[in-house]
Protein backbone atom coordinates (compact mmCIF):
# COMPACT_ATOMS: atom_id res chain seq x y z
CA UNK A 1 0.00 0.00 0.00
CA UNK A 2 2.72 2.53 0.81
CA UNK A 3 4.77 1.87 -2.01
CA UNK A 4 1.26 2.19 -4.20
CA UNK A 5 0.69 6.04 -2.64
CA UNK A 6 4.51 6.43 -3.49
CA UNK A 7 3.74 5.76 -7.45
CA UNK A 8 0.58 8.15 -6.90
CA UNK A 9 2.38 10.95 -4.94
CA UNK A 10 5.33 10.80 -7.28
CA UNK A 11 3.85 9.64 -10.35
CA UNK A 12 4.22 13.16 -12.39
CA UNK A 13 7.81 12.74 -11.82
CA UNK A 14 8.24 9.39 -12.55
CA UNK A 15 6.30 9.98 -15.90
CA UNK A 16 8.53 12.37 -16.86
CA UNK A 17 11.32 10.70 -16.32
CA UNK A 18 10.13 8.04 -18.14
CA UNK A 19 9.49 10.16 -21.23
CA UNK A 20 12.98 11.13 -20.74
CA UNK A 21 14.49 7.53 -20.65
CA UNK A 22 11.95 6.71 -23.75
CA UNK A 23 13.56 9.77 -26.06
CA UNK A 24 17.02 8.47 -25.26
CA UNK A 25 16.02 5.22 -25.88
CA UNK A 26 13.77 6.22 -29.42
CA UNK A 27 17.72 8.33 -30.21
CA UNK A 28 19.69 5.52 -29.94
CA UNK A 29 17.79 1.97 -31.04
CA UNK A 30 14.24 3.89 -32.55
CA UNK A 31 10.73 4.04 -31.63
CA UNK A 32 9.54 0.17 -30.71
CA UNK A 33 12.25 -0.04 -27.79
CA UNK A 34 11.46 2.95 -26.34
CA UNK A 35 7.91 2.22 -25.99
CA UNK A 36 7.83 0.48 -23.01
CA UNK A 37 8.70 4.08 -21.51
CA UNK A 38 6.53 5.90 -23.32
CA UNK A 39 3.69 4.05 -22.51
CA UNK A 40 3.97 3.82 -18.75
CA UNK A 41 4.40 7.57 -19.03
CA UNK A 42 1.74 7.48 -20.64
CA UNK A 43 -0.68 5.75 -18.25
CA UNK A 44 1.21 7.70 -15.21
CA UNK A 45 0.08 11.10 -17.08
CA UNK A 46 -3.56 9.50 -17.46
CA UNK A 47 -4.15 8.69 -13.60
CA UNK A 48 -2.18 11.76 -12.77
CA UNK A 49 -4.67 13.92 -14.58
CA UNK A 50 -8.11 11.79 -14.51
CA UNK A 51 -8.23 10.27 -10.80
CA UNK A 52 -5.52 13.11 -9.02
CA UNK A 53 -4.10 12.30 -5.75
CA UNK A 54 -7.36 11.79 -3.62
CA UNK A 55 -6.40 8.27 -2.46
CA UNK A 56 -3.78 10.07 -0.67
CA UNK A 57 -6.02 12.42 1.68
CA UNK A 58 -7.34 8.99 3.46
CA UNK A 59 -4.42 8.19 5.65
CA UNK A 60 -4.42 12.06 6.46
CA UNK A 61 -8.03 12.11 7.37
CA UNK A 62 -7.90 8.73 9.75
CA UNK A 63 -5.04 10.51 11.04
CA UNK A 64 -6.64 13.55 11.83
CA UNK A 65 -3.76 15.78 9.91
CA UNK A 66 -6.28 18.13 8.00
CA UNK A 67 -3.17 20.13 7.09
CA UNK A 68 -1.38 17.59 5.00
CA UNK A 69 -4.89 16.40 3.45
CA UNK A 70 -5.46 20.04 2.72
CA UNK A 71 -1.97 19.86 0.70
CA UNK A 72 -2.94 16.73 -1.13
CA UNK A 73 -6.44 18.37 -2.48
CA UNK A 74 -4.10 22.29 -3.10
CA UNK A 75 -1.63 19.96 -5.73
CA UNK A 76 -4.20 19.51 -7.75
CA UNK A 77 -4.14 22.15 -10.45
CA UNK A 78 -6.23 21.12 -13.06
CA UNK A 79 -9.78 19.98 -11.49
CA UNK A 80 -11.80 20.19 -14.26
CA UNK A 81 -9.99 16.97 -15.88
CA UNK A 82 -10.79 15.02 -12.90
CA UNK A 83 -13.83 12.32 -14.27
CA UNK A 84 -16.77 13.39 -12.82
CA UNK A 85 -17.18 10.95 -9.76
CA UNK A 86 -13.68 11.90 -8.26
CA UNK A 87 -14.21 15.38 -9.13
CA UNK A 88 -17.24 15.54 -6.68
CA UNK A 89 -15.33 13.86 -4.26
CA UNK A 90 -12.93 16.73 -4.86
CA UNK A 91 -15.11 19.72 -4.13
CA UNK A 92 -17.26 17.97 -1.61
CA UNK A 93 -13.58 17.46 0.78
CA UNK A 94 -12.37 20.97 -0.14
CA UNK A 95 -16.11 22.12 1.12
CA UNK A 96 -15.44 20.04 4.55
CA UNK A 97 -12.08 21.30 5.10
CA UNK A 98 -13.26 24.75 4.61
CA UNK A 99 -16.01 24.61 7.31
CA UNK A 100 -13.88 22.97 9.45
CA UNK A 101 -11.95 26.69 8.95
CA UNK A 102 -15.34 28.46 9.74
CA UNK A 103 -15.09 29.30 5.93
CA UNK A 104 -18.65 28.79 5.02
CA UNK A 105 -18.72 30.96 2.15
CA UNK A 106 -15.69 28.61 0.16
CA UNK A 107 -17.54 25.77 1.94
CA UNK A 108 -20.77 26.37 0.61
CA UNK A 109 -19.50 26.99 -2.58
CA UNK A 110 -17.84 23.77 -2.94
CA UNK A 111 -20.42 21.57 -1.66
CA UNK A 112 -22.63 22.97 -4.10
CA UNK A 113 -20.21 22.27 -7.15
CA UNK A 114 -19.74 18.72 -5.33
CA UNK A 115 -23.54 18.18 -5.30
CA UNK A 116 -24.39 19.53 -8.92
CA UNK A 117 -21.62 16.90 -9.88
CA UNK A 118 -23.42 14.05 -8.57
CA UNK A 119 -22.31 11.85 -5.82
CA UNK A 120 -21.00 8.45 -6.59
CA UNK A 121 -22.95 7.34 -3.20
CA UNK A 122 -26.52 8.51 -2.36
CA UNK A 123 -25.49 8.47 1.68
CA UNK A 124 -22.47 10.56 0.76
CA UNK A 125 -25.18 12.73 -1.23
CA UNK A 126 -27.11 12.58 2.15
CA UNK A 127 -24.51 13.71 4.29
CA UNK A 128 -23.50 16.24 2.33
CA UNK A 129 -27.02 18.15 1.89
CA UNK A 130 -26.87 18.13 5.82
CA UNK A 131 -23.90 19.94 5.79
CA UNK A 132 -25.36 22.46 3.35
CA UNK A 133 -28.42 22.98 6.07
CA UNK A 134 -25.93 23.04 8.60
CA UNK A 135 -24.05 26.26 6.55
CA UNK A 136 -27.07 27.39 6.07
CA UNK A 137 -28.09 27.78 9.86
CA UNK A 138 -25.12 29.16 10.25
CA UNK A 139 -26.32 32.02 7.89
CA UNK A 140 -29.86 31.92 9.15
CA UNK A 141 -31.31 30.63 6.45
CA UNK A 142 -34.16 28.35 8.00
CA UNK A 143 -36.13 27.62 4.95
CA UNK A 144 -32.50 26.68 3.08
CA UNK A 145 -31.68 24.99 5.85
CA UNK A 146 -35.07 22.83 6.77
CA UNK A 147 -35.22 22.28 3.26
CA UNK A 148 -31.61 20.54 2.58
CA UNK A 149 -31.43 18.92 5.68
CA UNK A 150 -34.92 16.86 4.64
CA UNK A 151 -33.52 16.33 1.24
CA UNK A 152 -30.62 14.75 3.09
CA UNK A 153 -33.22 12.40 5.27
CA UNK A 154 -34.71 11.43 2.20
CA UNK A 155 -31.75 11.01 0.31
CA UNK A 156 -30.25 8.67 3.69
CA UNK A 157 -27.84 8.86 5.73
CA UNK A 158 -24.57 6.56 6.28
CA UNK A 159 -25.38 6.51 9.96
CA UNK A 160 -27.29 7.07 12.83
CA UNK A 161 -24.49 9.82 13.96
CA UNK A 162 -25.71 11.92 11.14
CA UNK A 163 -29.25 10.79 11.22
CA UNK A 164 -29.59 11.58 14.96
CA UNK A 165 -27.89 15.15 14.13
CA UNK A 166 -30.40 15.82 10.89
CA UNK A 167 -33.27 15.50 13.45
CA UNK A 168 -31.62 17.72 15.89
CA UNK A 169 -31.24 20.26 13.48
CA UNK A 170 -35.42 20.09 12.35
CA UNK A 171 -35.94 20.03 16.29
CA UNK A 172 -34.48 23.24 16.44
CA UNK A 173 -35.91 24.37 13.47
CA UNK A 174 -38.79 23.76 14.20
CA UNK A 175 -38.94 25.27 17.48
CA UNK A 176 -37.71 28.13 15.81
CA UNK A 177 -41.18 28.15 13.70
CA UNK A 178 -43.19 27.84 16.74
CA UNK A 179 -43.87 24.20 15.76
CA UNK A 180 -43.65 22.41 19.12
CA UNK A 181 -45.53 19.17 18.28
CA UNK A 182 -43.25 18.33 15.27
CA UNK A 183 -40.12 20.00 17.28
CA UNK A 184 -40.84 17.08 19.94
CA UNK A 185 -41.19 14.72 17.78
CA UNK A 186 -37.87 15.09 15.57
CA UNK A 187 -35.79 15.25 19.41
CA UNK A 188 -37.93 11.70 19.80
CA UNK A 189 -35.98 10.34 16.58
CA UNK A 190 -33.13 11.67 17.25
CA UNK A 191 -33.08 10.19 21.13
CA UNK A 192 -33.97 7.17 19.60
CA UNK A 193 -31.26 6.27 17.61
CA UNK A 194 -28.84 6.59 20.87
CA UNK A 195 -26.05 8.47 19.35
CA UNK A 196 -23.01 7.97 20.78
CA UNK A 197 -20.86 11.21 19.38
CA UNK A 198 -19.93 13.73 22.79
CA UNK A 199 -21.28 16.91 20.43
CA UNK A 200 -24.95 15.28 19.64
CA UNK A 201 -24.91 13.43 23.22
CA UNK A 202 -24.79 17.20 25.09
CA UNK A 203 -27.27 18.88 22.43
CA UNK A 204 -29.47 15.88 23.66
CA UNK A 205 -28.90 16.77 26.90
CA UNK A 206 -29.35 20.53 26.77
CA UNK A 207 -32.94 20.27 24.75
CA UNK A 208 -34.03 18.04 27.20
CA UNK A 209 -33.99 20.05 29.86
CA UNK A 210 -36.26 22.75 28.82
CA UNK A 211 -38.60 20.21 25.42
CA UNK A 212 -40.35 18.96 28.05
CA UNK A 213 -42.28 22.23 29.14
CA UNK A 214 -42.96 23.92 26.14
CA UNK A 215 -46.42 23.66 25.06
CA UNK A 216 -47.56 20.39 21.94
Amino acid sequence: MKFYNLIIKYRLQIALALVVVGGVTNYASGFWPAFPAYFIALLLLFGYFFFGPLRLIQEHMEAGNMEAAEKVLDSVKFPGLLYKPIRSVYYTLKGNLAMMKKDFDKAEKNMKKGLDLGMPMKEAEGASLLQMGMLSMQKNDIRQAESYIRQAIRKGLPDKENQAAAFLQLCSIMMTKREFRAAKEFFRKAKALKPTNPDIVGQIKEIERYISRIPG
